[in-house]
């Protein structure tokens, strides 16, 4: 398993943990607001790590999206939620590299 699929579902279940009503909106308000900065560089690097390895960028550009606008009582809600979904699926799949054969470049 690669790094960045590690990443994803680590990310993923810190994103399922903001979702849940009371206990994301503590923890966020809680920390001054800076678990969404700590979640916006954590999507950041996994983002950077899932394009080095041809990896589906989806979920990493949908948590930093959610990082930025989570700060909305509701819409962080759902963000969070979908953002936990989009990476533990991209987390799951396997990586597809494209591979070429020597000839046909």
């Amino acid at each position: 398993m690669s790094y960045s699929r590690i990443l994803k579902w680590i990310s993923g279940i810190f994103e399922l943990v903001f979702a849940v009503p009371i206990v994301g909106g503590a923890i966020v308000i809680g920390t001054g607001y800076s678990a969404l900065g700590f979640m916006l560089i954590l999507h950041a690097v996994t983002l950077i790590l899932s394009l080095r390895n041809q990896e589906a960028i989806y979920g990493s550009v949908w948590g930093i999206l959610t990082s930025l606008l989570a700060w909305i009582p509701i819409i962080g809600w759902v963000l969070h939620l979908i953002a936990a979904i989009l990476l533990m699926i991209s987390g799951s799949k396997k990586t597809k590299r494209y591979h070429y054969p020597p000839n046909q470049l």
